[in-house]
């Protein structure tokens, strides 16, 4: 098995990727809306995964509600955002605590329904006013203790549904002022400012079975390299945070990992234009998966011709974390966003 998560080009698997995947066996995949179409679609779509695997398969999706939602309509509800927790939470926060986890419980009977077994939410990063919008309305608010309750009930729905959750993205993204798909964000805060957005993933580490990186640099951490490339911040995540979890990275292919002030590599260099360099760059820092989402093959052949087997550890980390979620119960979803749309009427 190879310590990646990756993405396919379609809504089937192509006579190319199967033949990749079967040699480089990845330790799981990730679904985009270019891989959905219908209900009876994703599932035969996960079911030839996991047949591809011979295993129970991570299978993740990015669900999180608003403008961050691969499953649309007419096929899938809509589902709120982050923001609509918090303001809730102003009004009525044990309120707002079970309309989140109601919210999760509905995600996952959906998910679970299809054969996807990881979700990519909840996000706890903390709000900045001064942050870029990549973040937003995504996230459940500008206080540390808000979010990491609004995170944790999310957390707890997903399990209860069945479905995995990952925590992302760590160490904090929402102070940073450009979006990281496009370009690389380096945090100038002091340690001491970044308390703050620390805070929910420390709380939260020992509850969190999957974490995902952000792409950013922390200059008062490592003023070299950004938090996936770098085995300071990893340390920092593994050891004064407290994540113990399966650490995966964000995704290889976005713009911040193309810049030099990513760091991982000599800056005259092209070394990171080469997609198996950045896998293993992640690697090396301390990721336990790389992740790669776009389907591009020749990227995807790239990073499997380049990484080793997964470590010991890492393989570890991720049995726990599929384990971490019970089969979830036969509860319709239409039942848990029916429960959650009572008390999100009270705003």
């Amino acid at each position: 098995m190879q310590p990646t998560f990756l993405g396919l080009s379609g809504l089937t698997i192509t006579a190319d990727e199967a033949a990749l995947f079967r040699a480089a066996d990845p330790a799981g995949y990730i679904l985009f809306k270019r891989n959905v179409d219908s209900p009876d679609q994703v599932r035969a779509l996960t079911a030839a995964l996991t047949d591809l695997a011979g295993r129970r398969l991570p299978i993740l999706i990015d669900q999180e509600g608003g403008r961050v939602a691969r499953l649309r309509p007419p096929h899938w509800p809509e589902f709120p955002t982050g923001e609509t927790f918090d303001k809730l939470y102003d009004l009525a926060p044990v309120t707002a605590i079970e309309a989140a986890r109601l919210n999760a419980l509905a995600l996952a009977a959906m998910l679970r329904d299809l054969g996807i077994t990881v979700d990519c939410l909840p996000l706890l990063d903390v709000r900045d006013p001064d942050g870029h919008d990549i973040i937003g309305d995504r996230a459940f608010g500008h206080e540390p203790m808000r979010v990491a309750a609004l995170g944790r009930a999310t957390l707890d729905g997903l399990k209860a549904g069945g479905v995995c959750g990952v925590v992302k993205h760590i160490p904090g993204h929402g102070r940073a002022a450009a979006d990281s798909h496009l370009e690389l964000p380096i945090v100038t805060a002091s340690r001491t400012e970044l308390e703050r957005d620390f805070e929910p993933f420390r709380t939260l580490a020992a509850r969190s079975p999957m974490a995902m990186t952000a792409h950013v640099t922390y200059t008062a951490l490592d003023p070299r390299r950004c938090a996936t490339l770098s085995p300071t911040v990893i340390d920092f995540i593994r050891t004064d945070i407290g994540f113990q979890g399966l650490l995966m990275s964000d995704d290889l292919g976005m713009h911040a990992l193309g810049n030099p002030a990513s760091g991982g590599h000599d800056p005259g260099s092209n070394a990171l234009t080469d997609f198996g360099a950045r896998a293993l760059a992640s690697l090396d820092a301390g990721c336990d998966i790389a992740l790669h989402c776009s389907g591009d093959f020749a990227e995807m052949r790239a990073i499997c011709d380049a990484v080793p087997g997964i470590a010991a550890a890492a393989a570890a980390r991720l049995d726990a974390a599929m384990a971490w979620a019970g089969t979830g119960d036969a509860t319709p979803m239409q039942q848990w966003a029916d429960a959650r749309d009572e008390l999100l009427a009270l705003a």
